[in-house]
């Protein structure tokens, strides 16, 4: 049976780019094991992604908008999916590897706290280490899902880390997963606060409409195409002057006008309250700790493992903690109606 895998692997030398990484050829895991009869390396690591509890909770996240009023704003679990299939259409074009790429993408954002980024400022402000979802993200593929980790190769782990911050992953499909979430977030975001009333498509800056498109299908089509061209036969992955440009101007506007002081961040404050209340109980009650994570304190500290916990729960989880530990209110209130009786 392994040499299903084998074939598998020689298929990739035979179609795929040189500067493409191959399975085959991967640094290897954080611990030895045998290999898959059946799947290669990163096709391995994108399947234990997917089935991590952790990859679960996603749809359970803040995107941008806490507790909305509608069934069609994005979740972290739908910006991991758009990621993903824009990141696989990129790297298809440029003949990358697509299995490295989807489990990069798949797992680049696992360590996101609850209430998105509202939720990441705050537990970087608590934990005296700081925090940063990406840093997260490693730290869960790494030792926190399945109870040791997740064992999954170098070039996956690269990817997830190096996703944001100050420096760029090793591999061109990494590469391609920094941008294309940048450029995922940019045009669903935008998407979202359109349907939300927040600006219409008459605020955006016309001189990026100009270049990218008024609709969200031309935008992303513009940049994707303008990403390959600029890309084909390159040791890295880079936007034209012109679309980079366009590009990086609409996301100024957004962190102007919907990710700062907008109606979209109205319950931002009052979600960094509920969480610091929840980190602050867990560190004068570790008894209250899930048994997974009490056992955790046999290796790690207290602050430590409340971070890990707290960062790890859903935008539900969180706040049902919250009224069961820190409020007297009703157990059965809406999101919104906890958030609403916060008082700041």
């Amino acid at each position: 049976m392994s040499s299903l895998r084998l074939k598998s692997e020689q298929i990739e030398k035979e179609i795929l780019s040189p500067l493409a990484a191959f399975s085959s050829e991967s640094r290897g895991r954080q611990h030895p094991e045998e290999e898959c009869s059946l799947r290669t390396a990163f096709q391995r690591d994108r399947d234990r992604i997917i089935y991590s509890k952790a990859f679960r909770r996603l749809k359970h996240k803040t995107q941008v908008f806490i507790s909305p009023d509608g069934d069609h704003y994005r979740t972290r679990l739908t910006h991991t999916l758009e990621v993903a299939q824009l990141s696989r259409t990129v790297g298809r074009a440029l003949r990358l590897n697509e299995d490295l790429i989807e489990a990069i993408a798949l797992g680049h954002d696992l360590g996101h706290t609850p209430f998105g980024h509202a939720g990441e400022q705050e537990l970087n402000k608590l934990y005296p280490g700081g925090f940063r979802h990406n840093e997260q993200s490693l730290r869960i593929v790494n030792e926190i899902e399945g109870n040791g980790g997740l064992n999954l190769t170098w070039e996956v782990r690269d990817g997830i880390l190096n996703h944001t911050g100050p420096n760029k992953p090793s591999t061109l499909e990494g590469q391609v997963v920094r941008i294309m979430d940048r450029v995922a977030y940019i045009n669903h975001d935008l998407e979202d606060a359109i349907r939300a009333g927040i600006i219409t498509i008459d605020d955006l800056p016309k001189e990026c409409l100009a270049v990218l498109g008024r609709e969200r299908r031309e935008r992303i089509n513009t940049i994707v195409v303008d990403l390959i061209e600029n890309s084909w036969g390159k040791n890295s992955i880079r936007q034209g002057e012109e679309v980079g440009q366009a590009t990086d101007i609409l996301r100024s506007f957004l962190f102007e006008h919907v990710y700062v002081g907008s109606p979209a961040k109205k319950d931002e404050e009052k979600a960094k309250k509920l969480l610091r209340s929840i980190y602050l109980f867990y560190l004068e009650h570790p008894e209250y700790l899930s048994d997974f994570f009490k056992k955790r304190l046999e290796k790690d500290s207290l602050e430590r493992v409340v971070c890990d916990y707290v960062a790890g729960m859903t935008d539900r989880y969180a706040l049902h903690q919250y009224l069961h530990y820190c409020t007297d209110t009703s157990y059965y209130l809406t999101d919104q109606e906890i958030l609403s009786q916060l008082d700041l």
